[in-house]
């Protein structure tokens, strides 16, 4: 077999099949692994994202060190596919986040892991968000009338530049943990037990910076990204779908996720001068205050500066979030991460923004801030180029369920 040989798709589909029929055995097998390293430890591994809940964990906590994004296409061929499909992503899925050894599938099987992390797999503060497209809801499973109200490919906004190669999918998988090798392991470990039933459509690595000094993490720009996200406590009424929003019952406990790959001309930035860059955002560089402010918490006075003296009626954070009665309702909650890809062909630093929100309603809050957004001075620094809409699943309930069961029932 040569290095680029590619497995006929009818022999990898008969694969994966196989595959899901003995997978819950080898996760069970795996599952004792974990347990017995964590009985021989000094207690529970305070790295473990707890998988099971009415929500999926890693929406809530804040970015980590290391991000992959990625999108698939689904090439399972009807419906009972797609559910051994979802089953086995949930089977990977908790056993990565968990930790534990990996099955032993006998010398002349392959290794049922990479290696990559060493003979014990550690959970390694993976989270895992897994959505679905709108493109899944064609006539290939069934599934039209069950499709979320919103959910639509990814709307072209003015001044995007969007490529289709780096849009939309059937899914979407968001892997976040402290190491890259961490994040690394699980998109290998995942789309090898689910070859045959989804293909890779586009991925991009992402990593959020450390607090400088203090505080929120800066975006590539130097400025602080996602200070005013709602409090926890607002969730219920801004992220999560519940009973009585219009859309379909099975969607209880998620929540739409919007994905923007957004490219920064960082050398164009970086020739900016301070108080313009600061004009631009509304906020300080080095304390992320607001302009009228001393700290990054601080409530911007709109009310008081009404024709933005201080803080410009064109800048990022007034447009975003103008903090009025009406507009309360279109927060978002954000959950951004940076990306470095090199360089492109024409010499120049590919790099920017995995910027990744959740919310209630695609149109009434990300649609509702992108319009708003339109022709902000900021546009001649940045160019959208991919991402999608998705619908982020709700959690996996138990050792019983599994994602998408409600969808698929």
């Amino acid at each position: 077999m040569t290095a680029n040989h590619r497995e006929p798709a009818e022999s990898s589909r008969r694969t994966f099949l196989r595959r899901t029929v003995v997978g819950a055995g080898l996760t069970a097998v795996a599952g004792a692994g974990a347990g017995t390293v964590a009985a021989s430890a000094a207690g529970p591994d305070p790295a473990a994202v707890p998988f099971h809940g009415a929500h999926q964990a890693a929406i809530v906590r804040q970015p980590r060190a290391q991000a992959v994004v990625a999108s698939f296409d689904v090439t399972a061929e009807n419906k009972g596919e797609l559910t051994d499909l979802f089953k086995e992503i949930t089977d990977r899925a908790r056993f990565l986040t968990t930790g534990g050894a990996p099955a032993a599938l006998g010398i002349t099987a392959p290794p049922a892991d990479s290696g990559v992390l060493g003979p014990v797999v550690p959970p390694g503060n993976l989270g895992v968000v897994l959505g679905v497209g709108s493109s899944l809801f064609d006539d290939r499973y069934g599934l039209a009338a069950k499709k979320p109200k919103k959910l639509k490919p990814m709307t072209m906004f003015p001044n995007d530049a969007l490529d289709d190669a780096q849009c939309h999918g059937d899914l979407s998988l968001t892997l976040s943990a402290d190491s890259t090798d961490t994040v690394l392991h699980a998109l290998r470990d995942i789309s090898r037990a689910t070859r045959g039933g989804m293909q890779l459509r586009w991925k991009v690595n992402g990593f959020a910076s450390q607090p400088r000094p203090s505080g929120t993490p800066r975006n590539l720009m130097g400025f602080k990204d996602g200070i005013a996200n709602p409090a926890e406590s607002e969730f219920d009424h801004l992220v999560w779908l519940a009973d009585g929003s219009g859309e379909p019952a099975w969607t209880k406990g998620g929540t739409y996720q919007v994905v923007r790959l957004i490219r920064m001309l960082v050398e164009f930035w970086d020739r900016v001068s301070l108080t313009e860059q600061e004009n631009m955002f509304g906020r300080r560089r080095d304390t992320g205050a607001p302009l009228d402010g001393a700290n990054e918490q601080d409530v911007p006075r709109y009310a008081d500066d009404p024709v933005g003296t201080v803080i410009p009626l064109t800048s990022h954070i007034r447009l975003a979030n103008p903090r009025k009665p009406e507009t309360d309702s279109s927060r978002i909650l954000r959950r951004a991460v940076n990306y470095d890809r090199g360089v492109d062909s024409n010499g120049n630093l590919d790099m920017g923004l995995i910027f990744t929100c959740y919310q209630q309603d695609l149109e009434r809050q990300f649609e509702a801030v992108q319009k708003r957004l339109i022709d902000e001075p900021l546009v001649d620094y940045i160019s959208p180029f991919g991402g999608g809409y998705f619908l982020a699943l709700p959690g996996v309930t138990g050792s019983d369920d599994h994602y998408g069961r409600a969808l698929l029932a």
